[in-house]
């Protein structure tokens, strides 16, 4: 994908704040973004990537509910690299997100981020522009994916006026196939399960290397029962 073209048009338009106006830019920036998104390359090829030579970016959002359709927003984002099954520890990504509402203080107590932190933070427009250039051809891996597309269609649509067209992987489709009788959902479980030490819990960051470390161990696993590809893993789960 053409990235860093892509990059210079929004920067050269930042560049021109003093000309045009405010949504003029946002405007255009748009425009750029969907073009953008129809030019991505072909999803199905990361199907068939071997998977010890897949390039994934494994993430999380932090946001505050669980419906972007009645006004939750999202308050944080966080990833890290994977290649294969090694984790490119100092290839991460972290953004706090600007909300001008008040957060609700059970999400106060549990994510850590505060009404102060969160408004002096970057809009999501910058910070989803930001994200997928980090991505650039890496497929997407959350834990739960759903609620992280609900939530990224949501912005998408309402920012950009365009789909979300990336792919994000679920997790559930390697453990539930390697352990299909195992009941266990939560993060907090499967690393418990896993011996993976539970740290930075509902951060972000952290909830995007506890993931990203149990996608290591279940992608392994799915390559010794003959797995090789996404496509394999696709139709191996829904043989289940």
């Amino acid at each position: 994908m053409a990235f860093e073209p892509f990059m210079q048009i929004l920067r050269g338009l930042q560049g021109k704040r003093t000309n045009i106006g405010l949504g003029d830019i946002r405007n255009t920036q748009q425009m750029a973004f969907l073009r953008h998104l129809q030019k991505e390359i072909n999803q199905e090829e990361a199907l068939n990537i071997p998977l010890h030579e897949l390039n994934v970016v494994v993430f999380d959002i932090e946001t505050t509910g669980f419906s972007p359709e009645k006004g939750d927003g999202i308050l944080s984002i966080g990833a890290t690299k994977m290649y294969g099954t090694t984790i490119l520890e100092e290839d991460i990504f972290y953004s706090l997100v600007c909300y001008e509402k008040e957060i609700p203080e059970h999400i106060v107590q549990l994510t850590g981020i505060t009404n102060e932190q969160v408004l002096e933070a970057e809009p999501l427009t910058d910070v989803l522009i930001k994200f997928l250039e980090y991505k650039q051809e890496c497929t997407l891996v959350a834990h739960h994916a759903n609620h992280e597309r609900n939530f990224l269609q949501s912005a998408s649509s309402l920012l950009f006026c365009t789909p979300f067209k990336h792919r994000i992987v679920d997790t559930s489709f390697l453990f539930k196939m390697i352990e299909p009788k195992m009941n266990m959902t939560t993060l907090e479980d499967l690393c418990n399960h896993n011996n993976i030490p539970v740290v930075g819990r509902h951060h972000a960051l952290g909830d995007a290397k506890m993931t990203a470390k149990l996608w290591s161990i279940y992608l392994e696993k799915a390559q010794v029962i003959g797995c090789e590809t996404l496509h394999d893993v696709y139709t191996r789960f829904a043989r289940m």
